[in-house]
């Protein structure tokens, strides 16, 4: 088994990329990406991994909720819902960590 972080290391690399390529402020840029995750039904820990640059902006959890309506039509209520569980659950996670370090 190989030692490190492979995966974690590698889409560090693609978001740092994407970051660089793009013309958007922070928070626009992480508004579309949580649209995006919101599409394809993400994980929580893909919103995990997105948390710490949003942390880092004015963004607010009624701006997170603010995607998930415009969104909804497009992608489905379903989809918004498991979208809105799941950020919970990355929030919870995040918590977890930081109580833990």
């Amino acid at each position: 088994m190989p030692e490190g972080t492979p995966l974690l290391d590698t889409l560090v690399d693609m978001t740092a990329a994407s970051v660089e390529r793009v013309n958007f402020s922070p928070e626009v840029l992480i508004l579309v990406r949580l649209a995006a995750l919101a599409a394809v039904d993400a994980p929580a820990a893909s919103y995990l991994l997105n948390l710490g640059a949003a942390a880092q902006t004015d963004l607010t959890l009624e701006d997170a909720q603010s995607v998930l309506i415009a969104v909804a039509p497009i992608i489905g209520g379903p989809k918004a819902l498991s979208a809105a569980g799941k950020i919970a659950e990355a929030l919870g996670l995040a918590i977890a960590l930081e109580e833990g370090a």
